[in-house]
């Protein structure tokens, strides 16, 4: 425990749901929910109006619809979430070299490595200040929490929600912490919360009242132990800049149950490059493929493949799932499909090298017995291809709701809702003074396309500019 509060937890309030509502003047001070839309889609994000209606992160879609139907449901946009995400932790690296992101919304700072801090008033007015730079810079709100041990930082950012700042005095955190829930805790889910209540004790109070040794007859040794420290308030993990990356994943649910094995292997290659594609923004390779199913009945299988060598080869990690997909019985059908890469490394050309030396070959191999098959193939006469009539070669255009499009008359909208050939759009801006005016056209217009997100908040005007 450090003698000043000068560890900060920053958390921005209701993350997705209030940037949709920044970039969106006609959704601000309405509920919105931000998440998968499909008869299986989970709420993300809820914004503190459709909170009021019972609406939380983690509860299914269908579900929100029932407790908010009038809210505005929208699919997530994370290519501006990541870009607001990047300018509040380039605000957070002014204060400190040592930031521990946790998520693209949270994270925490050591004051006191960056010399921004040293006691409770430099550290308050810090956390202020930042407070400030981060709605001047992105249009949002963040709530702060300072304290001496990461923590109760971040317990000190949930009781500032939203918009808010708290900070913990040291010496002070029993006092605090004593008449809260034992769920506040790290660790203390929904059963270990359980197990205690049974024992008679809900509250942090309760545990430290009844000592480590009750606690670790309780909930075993280490998590007993570790119970007690934390409801004494003691914490003594530092701020890390750099979490190591243990493993790069990718899954998606289905709308409706996979039944053909074609169509699952194709989803299958579809999340094995899109695996691979995080692998190389992370600068790692990997040795371990592995392949998660869900299938009709709930009931989870996992397999995994340890290659030669680290690989960030596309080509090799779909073969490898195909491979552990081959194992698996998806006949009853499939409701999730998942693949990730463990074993990670930084890049190793000279395993890279000779993985790719392996593969090659064994294509050459391939592509040898292929043109020889080709070659008898070739003496054969073959069949004219049948020609597909315009609507069945078309590919038609899919508009997710909340995403941003671009009209060649109307300029700069979002996508309210489509279906049946239409496509309903909100042609405002998120520097509109008013909420836009709505339109609705076919969906395959040639005149809308899909467009990048505008930024939150205007750009400053450049003062070497030549004025009008």
């Amino acid at each position: 425990m450090r003698p000043a509060p000068t560890i900060l937890h920053l958390d921005m309030d209701a993350f997705f749901a209030a940037a949709e509502q920044a970039a969106k003047p006609s959704l601000r001070g309405k509920p919105v929910v931000v998440g998968g839309l499909g008869p299986r889609g989970v709420v993300s994000t809820a914004s503190y109006e459709a909170r009021r209606f019972g609406v939380h992160s983690a509860m299914p879609m269908a579900q929100a619809r029932r407790l908010a139907p009038n809210a505005a449901y929208l699919v997530p946009r994370f290519t501006l979430y990541r870009t607001v995400s990047e300018q509040v932790m380039e605000l957070l690296g002014r204060l400190s070299p040592l930031v521990e992101p946790l998520s693209l919304d949270e994270a925490f700072v050591d004051l006191e490595a960056g010399g921004s801090a040293r006691d409770s008033a430099s550290a308050r007015a810090t956390g202020e200040r930042l407070r400030h730079e981060i709605r001047a810079v992105t249009g949002l709100t963040g709530s702060v929490g300072l304290a001496g041990s990461k923590m109760l930082a971040k317990i000190a950012s949930e009781q500032a929600k939203p918009d808010g700042l708290v900070l913990m005095e040291p010496g002070t955190e029993r006092e605090l912490l004593g008449p809260m829930s034992v769920r506040t805790l790290p660790g203390v889910g929904p059963a270990t919360g359980e197990h205690l209540r049974r024992a008679g004790m809900t509250t942090i109070a309760d545990l430290t009242e009844a000592g480590e040794d009750e606690l670790v007859r309780l909930v075993g040794k280490a998590h007993g132990a570790s119970l007690y420290r934390m409801a004494s308030g003691h914490d003594d993990r530092p701020v890390v800049a750099e979490r190591e990356t243990k493993s790069v994943s990718v899954e998606d649910t289905f709308d409706v149950d996979l039944h053909d094995r074609v169509r699952v292997r194709t989803e299958v290659d579809r999340l094995a490059d899109l695996c691979v594609q995080r692998l190389r923004q992370s600068g790692h390779s990997g040795r371990t493929i592995v392949l998660k199913v869900r299938r009709y009945d709930f009931s989870t299988l996992t397999r995994s493949e340890t290659l030669r060598g680290p690989t960030d080869d596309p080509g090799v990690v779909r073969e490898a799932a195909g491979r552990l997909l081959e194992s698996l019985d998806t006949t009853g059908g499939v409701r999730l499909l998942g693949v990730g890469v463990t074993g990670l490394t930084d890049y190793t050309q000279e395993d890279l090298f000779a993985q790719a030396a392996a593969d090659a070959e064994a294509t050459s191999a391939v592509e040898g017995a292929d043109r020889v098959a080709a070659a008898e193939e070739e003496s054969e006469p073959r069949p004219e291809p049948e020609q597909e009539s315009g609507t069945e070669a078309a590919t038609e255009r899919h508009w997710p709701a909340g995403h941003d499009v671009r009209h060649a008359e109307f300029g700069a909208g979002w996508v309210q809702g489509s279906g049946v050939g239409r496509v309903t759009v909100r042609f405002e801006e998120p520097t509109s003074a008013v909420p836009g005016r709505v339109r609705t056209f076919r969906t395959d217009d040639p005149d809308l396309e899909l467009s990048e997100p505008l930024p939150l908040v205007a750009a400053p005007p450049d003062p070497a500019a030549p004025r009008p």
